[in-house]
């Protein structure tokens, strides 16, 4: 399916599909200590992380839906990537058949609230134009990103143990009532 990737604004912030030029801030946020805190697998080298950009870029193409650059307002510079993917990350039916929300701002973002800011956005984007249930991962200690996914409606399906230690496993079947 190949849907036009929208822009979706908020009053900081712009979502907007990767462009080219996206590829070093997005390589530095790959390569940061937020990485390694929020994906597995990361930090990554810059050459690795040319390969998961073209896969953020290519999703959108193949499902009609995926992540965005998440664009300053203010200084039009990408801090973070927002939305929406499937992961296809071998931990069961219940979570690898739906899209997986993420988001993840470079470190000097991280106490502006902006990430919040952009995955709600995107949530209410995902809630319009495709629907359905959403998974998502909080790894333990990360007493914010727990706190956004209850407030966004995710529900708690198992934890699992990686590489890095203790993972939440989230699912949202419908956004939340008011």
């Amino acid at each position: 399916m190949i849907r036009a990737i929208p822009n979706i604004n908020t009053a900081r912030l712009t979502l907007r599909a990767m462009r080219p030029e996206d590829f070093d801030p997005f390589a530095a946020l790959w390569g940061s200590p937020v990485a390694e805190r929020h994906a597995a697998g990361g930090p990554l080298s810059r050459s690795r992380s040319w390969g998961v950009f073209l896969r953020v870029a290519g999703h959108w193409h193949m499902t009609g839906f995926g992540e965005w650059a998440i664009e300053d307002r203010r200084t039009r510079r990408m801090i973070g990537q927002a939305g929406f993917r499937y992961s296809v990350s071998d931990l069961g039916e219940d979570f690898d058949a739906y899209p997986e929300a993420s988001v993840m701002v470079l470190p000097e973002m991280q106490d502006q609230r902006v990430g919040a800011e952009a995955i709600v956005a995107a949530h209410d984007w995902f809630d319009r134009v495709i629907t359905g249930p959403l998974v998502a991962r909080v790894r333990d200690g990360d007493d914010a990103g727990a706190t956004l996914a209850a407030r966004m409606g995710y529900a708690r399906l198992r934890v699992i143990e990686d590489d890095t230690g203790s993972v939440q496993l989230l699912r949202r079947n419908s956004p939340p009532a008011g």
